[in-house]
């Protein structure tokens, strides 16, 4: 598959990257490709959980609306629940707010073996808190300069960390905001306080650049997911974690005994 996101760099600029783009194949033949990447990623995901030495930290961000829910059941639902989980962050509580933030984060990374998602995740606090102007601009510095730090210690720990912005259109957005409300069973996703935070969007989207420039690693690498077209959302996103999975080459350990010798009656 040649279609990839796109590799975060020095330089990089959002607006480069178009939300609406579908690569050079249908949605058909994403269906296809799709269903090879999950079964690929299933057998990656069995060989991590078998040797227990590593794992793999998948972030995902994205606007309101940006597919982070579906992404994880289209790419994600497949994988054995055992070696797998989702850990979403809201709003923090009294006792988190109480502590840096980055506590209530580093207790929810990924045990050896394991993959865990993060719908939504630590910049939430380089990202909310910057747009609404809560801290000051040395703070998020001071911030970008934590995470980096704290992402290291994953990667040197032996967690992959890979970060993935589902990249919409506002436009996109207002479609998928009216069909929520159109909808009797997605209205409950529907809060009149999002157009609030939609009013916002040039500077979440200068946020968002600015925090991925900042904190886009050799360890720790951000990528940009064209994410309008849902199925080209999940073929990218899947074949980005196959990609990542395959670079730890993970490996069944070998047997602590003598197969041959031994002898089932």
């Amino acid at each position: 598959m040649t279609d990839r996101p796109t590799l975060v760099t020095k330089g990089f600029q959002l607006s480069s990257v178009d939300p609406d783009a579908k690569g050079d194949f249908d949605k058909e033949q994403g269906k296809v490709r799709l269903d090879a990447l999950t079964a690929r990623l299933s057998a990656l995901q069995e060989r991590l959980f078998a040797e227990e030495k590593r794992s793999l930290l998948v972030v995902l961000q994205a606007m309101d609306t940006g597919g982070k829910d579906g992404t994880i059941r289209s790419v994600f639902g497949p994988l054995n629940a055992i070696g797998t989980r989702v850990v979403s962050f809201g709003k923090p509580s009294d006792i988190e707010l109480a502590h840096d933030f980055l506590w209530r984060v580093h207790a929810h990374t990924p045990e050896r073996g394991h993959i865990v998602i993060f719908n939504r995740s630590h910049y939430e606090d380089v990202l909310v808190v910057r747009v609404h102007g809560w801290v000051d601009e040395d703070t998020i510095a001071s911030r970008f300069e934590h995470i980096r730090a704290f992402e290291r210690l994953l990667a040197e720990r032996g967690t992959k960390v890979l970060k993935l912005f589902l990249h919409i259109s506002k436009d996109e957005q207002k479609q998928r905001l009216e069909e929520r409300i159109a909808d009797p069973t997605k209205r409950w996703k529907f809060n009149p306080g999002d157009l609030a935070e939609r009013a916002k969007w040039d500077a979440y989207m200068t946020a968002f650049e600015q925090a991925m420039l900042a904190t886009s690693t050799a360890e720790a690498p951000w990528y940009v997911v064209p994410a309008n077209r849902k199925w080209y959302r999940n073929v990218l996103v899947a074949g980005a974690v196959v990609d990542a999975l395959e670079e730890m080459k993970p490996a069944y350990p070998s047997a602590s005994y003598d197969s041959q010798k031994i002898v089932i009656d």
